[in-house]
């Protein structure tokens, strides 16, 4: 965890430094990314929101993941882990018309497989509001462990993406606070 908090530091700081909102969906790790950034002293100034779609249904109801993509593709997908970014993106955005970036966790954590996707498969989701206009991107990843294992191993990921995205430049800033 120790890792996790690091990351979350960081993340929130230049966040923070930058004017830059966040807003986090997540299915497979059960809140814990957002959990992580809410440890960190300021996350108040960043964090927008944060939601637990974990049935399918959820990321078409809440998060507006389109019906078709879903039936198409399942749940465990990389495009529905951008959707779903999307989705939380602008739910975030209700009140203040705006949020910087969306990320989004979905997969299987374990025991079993779930249609086919093997446990330890989990996919990354980022939507990105910059002066260019909005940004998508995600990652794959296949792991090993146990469903604990695979949880925290996402969280990281999710971590180590909100991170990478604050590398960029052209990050559009909407708010000096969260609250």
């Amino acid at each position: 965890m120790t890792d996790a908090l690091e990351l979350s530091g960081r993340i929130v700081a230049r966040a923070a430094a930058r004017h830059i909102t966040i807003a986090v969906a997540e299915s497979l790790t059960g809140g814990l990314v957002a959990e992580t950034l809410v440890r960190t002293p300021g996350a108040s100034t960043v964090l927008r929101l944060g939601v637990v779609a974990y049935a399918t249904e959820m990321k078409h109801e809440v998060l507006r993941v389109p019906a078709a993509l879903l039936a198409e593709r399942g749940p465990v997908d990389p495009d529905v882990a951008i959707a779903m970014a999307r989705g939380v993106r602008e739910l975030a955005a209700l009140d203040r018309g705006a949020c910087t970036i969306g990320v989004a966790t979905t997969g299987v954590a374990g025991p079993g497989a779930q249609a086919g996707h093997p446990p330890g498969e989990f996919h990354i989701g980022l939507e990105l509001d910059t002066v260019r206009g909005r940004v998508t991107s995600s990652t794959s990843h296949l792991v090993t462990g146990d469903r604990e294992a695979v949880r925290h191993a996402a969280a990281i990921a999710a971590l180590r993406a909100l991170d990478a995205a604050l590398e960029r430049t052209d990050l559009t800033m909407h708010s000096e606070s969260t609250r």
